[in-house]
């Protein structure tokens, strides 16, 4: 009778355990290698965002099945459209999680800081509920410090696809905007495919069964100097002086793609499984958009330097070793990528931001990204490009998913390149996180480099195992 009541009492409380251990909204609560808490808050619901990713979002789902197929034709029934209220924003803490506080204290830190130390209280993240509310704390940091506000889902928005052409139009408080994509290369058959949204155009080979969408980010927000700031699709819908500088604008315009693509099923493509990618100035976009945007499955930053994959901080080491590398107070003189609220810091000293590009990086985990980056071009800080991502991969690791984050650099005399010595990995992470071929190899560290990085220096923090 003693032991019965015993073990009663312990079923008791581990079930207790359970429920205070429930996922917070906006926390991750399931996906392919996933071992952590699938149980949502109540008032909540786990949504799959993709195979590698389920969150937690408010309210109830019956479901979220991929598109239906439809029947391929040159043009889809008459425009989607989704009047529904703003949908989140990826940048909103969840409820379990204490807000950054608009004066808070940002300490000046000349070492990598801790992705994994909280700025409100000091503590560290111990769980990977713990990281999801860090996580919100760096992209608060990251919207106030560098990149401006990432807008939600606008009020309205409606989809139409023709040809080969996806055209979506936003509305908000009074103002509407519209822009376009082309989509080619769609398998046969009928879907829904994955796809890769290329901004620009693609410049790393793309196998066949992923469909290409060229995005005009251009569009969206101009990066023509000083004078394009403000100008475009973006700053038509939220005003000229938005805060957000030229990659949030561009991040949300892929966001808004993807909102399409689930709103119009006669493009076959599969909203759980799009990628991104662009080169140099495209490749800051792509890293940017793969931190901003939860529903990308494959981020693949392309030699993006200084302000992409690259750290400020190692990067003002190399300048200031001799090296001849774009630095935080150079690029803001360049172009209009950064909120103007970064020309501060930028220009005065980095050590202040609360944050560094391994943080940005490390804002995609668990999900998945390969990081391309070249050894030949010092102006892209190849040290800080090398070093840089492969410290932010210690975050997946604390996740328990290391091979969902890798770093391939090579060198090569023509930026914007892709060598062959690169094709395996990036075959690899295609295969395994776009087309679900689950067996492929995506532990991926390397560089053709040689380096001088003084480890103890700038990661005097160590990796926590997260339960």
């Amino acid at each position: 009778m003693f032991k019965l009541a015993s073990v009663v009492a312990l079923a008791v409380l581990l079930n207790s355990h359970r429920v205070l251990a429930a996922v917070p909204v906006w926390g991750q609560c399931g996906g392919q290698g996933w071992g952590g808490e699938t149980t949502c808050v109540s008032g909540a619901t786990c949504n799959v965002v993709n195979n590698w990713y389920s969150q937690c979002i408010p309210g109830t789902v019956t479901s979220n099945p991929p598109p239906e197929p439809s029947t391929p034709g040159p043009t889809s029934p008459d425009p989607t459209s989704d009047p529904s209220t703003p949908g989140p924003s990826p940048t909103q803490p969840n409820a379990a999680c204490t807000p950054l506080p608009a004066n808070a204290a940002i300490p000046t830190v000349s070492s990598l800081p801790d992705p994994f130390q909280f700025i409100v209280g000091g503590r560290r993240a111990a769980t990977k509920a713990d990281w999801e509310c860090r996580r919100a704390e760096i992209l608060e940091l990251a919207q106030r410090q560098e990149l401006g506000t990432f807008p939600p889902k606008p009020s309205s928005l409606t989809a139409s696809f023709s040809g080969n052409t996806l055209t979506i139009n936003a509305s908000q408080s009074g103002k509407s905007t519209s822009f376009s994509v082309t989509i080619s290369n769609v398998p046969s058959g009928t879907g829904p495919h994955p796809a890769i949204i290329a901004y620009g155009a693609a410049s790393i080979p793309i196998p066949a069964g992923v469909a290409v969408i060229v995005f005009n980010n251009n569009q969206v927000a101009a990066q023509d100097g000083q004078g394009s700031r403000g100008v475009g699709r973006f700053y038509d819908l939220y005003g000229s002086s938005h805060s957000a500088g030229a990659l949030t604008a561009w991040a949300w315009g892929v966001d808004r793609i993807i909102d399409a693509i689930e709103l119009t099923p006669g493009t076959k493509l599969d909203p759980k499984r799009i990628g991104v990618t662009g080169c140099s100035r495209n490749g800051k976009g792509a890293l940017i958009a793969g931190a901003l945007v939860n529903r990308i499955a494959l981020t693949i930053p392309q030699e993006s330097g200084s302000g992409g994959a690259a750290c400020w901080r190692l990067s003002d080491a190399q300048k200031a070793s001799g090296t001849n590398v774009q630095t935080a107070s150079q690029i803001i003189g360049e172009n209009v990528w950064f909120s103007p609220v970064f020309n501060q810091i930028a220009s005065s000293n980095v050590n202040r931001l609360g944050f560094d590009h391994h943080s940005i990086a490390a804002l995609v985990a668990p999900r998945a990204m390969l990081v391309i980056e070249n050894t030949s071009m010092e102006w892209l800080g190849n040290m800080s490009s090398y070093h840089c991502p492969r410290v932010a991969r210690s975050v997946w690791r604390a996740l328990g998913v290391p091979d969902n984050m890798g770093v391939s650099q090579v060198g090569h005399s023509d930026h914007c390149g892709f060598p062959s010595a690169q094709n395996p990995e990036l075959t690899a992470f295609i295969q395994k996180f776009l087309l679900n071929q689950s067996s492929t190899n995506t532990n991926v560290e390397k560089t053709t480099g040689s380096y001088n990085f003084d480890q103890n220096r700038w990661v005097p923090w160590t990796t926590p195992t997260l339960t």
